[in-house]
């Protein structure tokens, strides 16, 4: 969708007197996006940028093995080591046949097509790829498959594993050393279900956080990042020097994403960083000097463009500066079909990748046409041979290293089946520890710490609910649809609290709302941002979507009651919440502290004596927002941060915007019986050109043959409900200004419909509609007593023939017969319960 550019005068120095506290650090200047002449655009100078030298040093034992490999691969198993194919869309045959080199779990993968499948799954399906890599039955040469996987805060995709803040949290805590352990930490549970390869650490340098996947980067400063990266390599990989990493408890790494994911124009995931080449070498460059000397085995290019350059197909980056310039001698691995985005390319078909220093295709269901359209193009001459022998070299390289070739099936390793390793106490200690390091108090009148002997509410939707306090990339890609109860052993911030209350022999009650049977001594209202991933969580600006900002008046209810309000934020960026800081006597920023919720009631529950157990060390990673855009003044600045010992401040009160018309979700397009913004719900009918608006209920379309009421869902006539007379009908989502949905098309995301159905229509077909497109599929509309959130995959209406790219009415249910049915909310996303087959 197109994105709302609002913007917003800055507001009189004078009202903020007395609550614009000073830096303690020295800020980052802000990157300025400027226009850039066309020619050349996106072609990077090697000669200006820094020279390193990779300290990894080669193996003579390793380096024999891979000039005897290379001598007698085939070129299929040559080609065969270029490619990574998704769990989703590969079996341990397909493997073989192909002589795939690397296979991944993407965020809604898993063994067996379960994204939930418990650890034993994943240590059998890792036996099983392995196994089937290494059959040299059929007189190949046998090269060990590579699992890699997003285990980017702990490793997230188990169910019972230790789940780390995100980046920007531990970004607070200024501790390299705990970033350390967090890695090490990290590797032992990838080890315990077989696994070898972590895409992590993220390396970005955030410059607008408006961008989905700001949680992902440390910090907006380079060098405060910089301080990091090695650290958290050396926690995953060992010294620059290790090698065997599979006799120890190690796995290999990749920074990601190479280079500026961080410095789009307007913060637009997968866009183009419109800015110099000295910013780029400076600012989103700097993080990998301490990568290269690190020793870092993979890196991974970015969906991204620089100057209008997509980053995968960039020669002069990929080859010219990190292979050449700074001596890179690792592999290179693509991001999740991002291949088909380089100019002249498809998902089917992208030599130019290879060209430019790709090495590893990550082409996670269109492996099979990659592998086929490069081992055509090399049987031809089309591609060098020398490129294709440097690929597997480099591949081959990294897996020597990693010890593979001499590990055996993964559950003969070390650290494998030993499932106790999930979620151990010293694990979960390490991840309690980050926690209460990364909080950052932000305002404390004198409430805190909180007498643990008194009686203390907990309010807010997010106080116990581990899947929201953990964010994206946990469990599912999205961190949507998942529950406490995958979450064994876990702590959600009620539950810490509870714990520490009683065990100061007070009394916690739980209740979202802010209602209470007794009166409280004190209240923690804990809200913020729900989870997302990547550019799902894309905003226009920086404000809580209005459905996230009912918490306000609960705080404002509480005060006016004369009750404490401490307010607790769960959020993955910086945003405009005056308001809440206003209703509060005193403001946490938890960030997203994944499993350990505990550690937030470390800081905020005093002892006995009423004194802090331990003291707030967190400092903003970046500058905090006055409005609704940063580029309009900032709150508090980066390093801001306050402590125990913090001299007390009269608060005055900030100015307070209405941000509800603008903090929208873009993928939020009907909701509350009312289409977005800029959007029209129509009734029309077949082959008639008749066509209904409809702006209120009840209402009648296509000359009464359609009568449209209202009907509760979530809130009071928050869906609408369709009674048709026969005939056939079509409910449609009208944007006059075309959708673009192709990214999410490549990433896998559902178009998902709510509905209860009191009468079943004879047929049923749910569709998208371009101007010079359509794309329809048969669709099972059964009665239902309540409501059902159905999904149909983007690329189902990709392949009925929906140009994705241009679709002016991107929801179309069309019945046939009389039906009767309600429609509660059409939005993108993955947690569907029921998915709607491509029929």
């Amino acid at each position: 969708m197109g994105r709302i550019g609002f913007r917003f005068s800055i507001l009189a120095a004078a009202s903020l007197t007395g609550c614009t506290p000073a830096a303690v650090e020295s800020a980052p200047v802000p990157v300025t996006q400027t226009s850039v002449p066309q020619s050349n655009a996106g072609i990077a100078n090697p000669a200006i940028w820094p020279a390193y030298e990779y300290p990894v040093p080669l193996d003579a034992k390793d380096e024999a093995r891979i000039a005897d490999l290379l001598s007698r691969m085939t070129i299929e198993e040559k080609i065969g080591q270029l490619v990574q194919a998704d769990l989703c869309c590969v079996t341990p045959d397909d493997l073989k046949k192909y002589h795939i080199g690397s296979i991944l779990v993407g965020g809604n993968s898993g063994p067996n097509g379960n994204d939930l499948s418990p650890a034993a799954d994943w240590l059998a399906a890792a036996d099983a790829f392995y196994l089937a890599s290494v059959d040299t039955s059929d007189g190949g040469v046998g090269i060990p498959v590579i699992w890699g996987t997003d285990a980017v805060h702990g490793h997230s995709n188990i169910i019972g594993a230790t789940i780390f803040p995100h980046n920007i949290g531990l970004g607070a805590t200024r501790d390299p050393a705990l970033i350390e352990q967090i890695g090490a930490a990290t590797a032992r549970e990838i080890r315990v279900t077989g696994q070898e390869w972590t895409f992590a650490p993220t390396v970005a340098v955030p410059q607008d956080f408006r961008w989905g996947r700001a949680y992902e980067g440390y910090s907006s400063d380079p060098d405060l990042v910089a301080s990091y990266v090695g650290a958290m390599i050396r926690g995953l990989q060992g010294g620059p020097d290790n090698q065997n990493l599979l006799a120890q408890d190690k796995v290999i790494a990749s920074t990601k994403h190479f280079l500026a994911d961080g410095g789009t124009h307007n913060g637009v995931d997968q866009g183009d960083a419109q800015i110099s080449e000295e910013e780029l070498r400076d600012i989103h460059g700097k993080p990998y000097e301490a990568a290269i000397e690190a020793g870092v085995a993979t890196v991974m290019a970015s969906f991204s463009s620089w100057q209008g350059r997509k980053m995968t197909g960039n020669k002069s980056l990929l080859t010219g500066v990190l292979k050449d310039r700074w001596d890179f001698g690792g592999f290179v691995v693509s991001d999740w079909n991002a291949h088909g985005q380089v100019e002249g390319c498809t998902n089917e078909s992208c030599p130019q990748a290879l060209v430019a220093g790709v090495d590893m295709y990550m082409a996670p269901d269109t492996w099979k046409p990659i592998y086929k359209d490069l081992l055509r193009r090399a049987k031809k001459g089309a591609i060098p041979m020398e490129r294709i022998d440097d690929a597997v070299t480099r591949i081959l390289r990294v897996k020597g290293r990693l010890g593979l070739f001499e590990a055996g099936k993964p559950s003969d390793r070390p650290y494998s089946g030993r499932y106790e390793l999930l979620g151990s106490p010293e694990h979960r200690a390490i991840a309690r520890e980050a926690v209460r390091e990364s909080l950052v108090m932000l305002k404390n009148q004198g409430v805190l710490p909180i007498a643990p002997g008194g009686r203390l509410l907990v309010a807010g939707d997010g106080a116990d609910d581990i899947a929201r306090q953990s964010g994206g990339w946990t469990i599912t890609w999205q961190g949507t649809g998942i529950d406490n109860s995958q979450f064994p052993g876990a702590t959600s911030i009620w539950s810490g609290l509870k714990q520490a209350v009683e065990a100061g022999g007070g009394s916690a009650e739980l209740s979202p709302d802010g209602s209470f049977k007794e009166r409280p001594d004190a209240a923690v209202v804990v809200f913020g941002e729900t989870p997302y991933a990547e550019f799902q969580g894309d905003r226009a600006v920086l404000a809580l979507d209005s459905e996230l900002t009912a918490p306000y008046e609960t705080m404002r209810k509480l005060k006016a009651e004369g009750i404490p309000v401490v307010a607790v934020m769960i959020t993955g960026r910086p945003l405009y919440i005056n308001p809440a800081l206003n209703a509060s006597d005193a403001f946490v920023v938890a960030w997203l502290p994944g499993s350990e919720g505990a550690g937030i009631a470390d800081l905020l529950i005093g002892d006995a004596q009423g004194k802090p157990r331990y003291d707030f060390k967190g400092k903003l990673p970046t500058d905090w927002p006055l409005t609704l855009q940063l580029s309009e003044g900032t709150l508090f600045q980066f390093g801001y941060g306050l402590d125990y010992h913090s001299p007390a401040k009269a608060w005055a009160a900030l100015p307070e915007l209405d941000a509800s018309s603008l903090a929208g979700d873009s993928r939020l397009w009907f909701s509350a019986g009312v289409p977005a913004s800029r959007w029209s719900l129509l009734v029309e009918g077949e082959g008639t050109g008749e066509q209904t608006r409809i702006t209120t209920a009840p209402a009648e379309a296509l000359g009464g043959r359609v009568r449209v009421t209202a009907e509760n869902f979530k809130v009071q006539e928050g869906a609408r409900r369709f009674s048709i007379k026969g005939g056939t009908a079509s409910v449609q989502l009208r944007n006059f200004e075309a959708v673009d949905i192709d990214r999410e098309t490549n990433a896998d995301i559902l178009l998902l419909v709510t509905l209860k159905v009191w009468d079943a229509p004879e047929r049923a077909r749910l569709g998208a509609i371009g101007p010079e497109s359509r794309g329809f599929t048969d669709f099972d509309l059964p009665v239902s007593s309540d409501y059902i959130r159905y999904g149909i995959p983007l690329k189902c209406l990709r392949s009925k023939g929906a140009d994705v790219t241009n679709l002016t009415q991107p929801f179309v249910l069309e019945t046939q017969g009389s039906a009767d049915f309600a429609i509660g909310e059409v939005r993108l996303g993955t947690d569907a319960d029921q998915i709607v087959p491509c029929s």
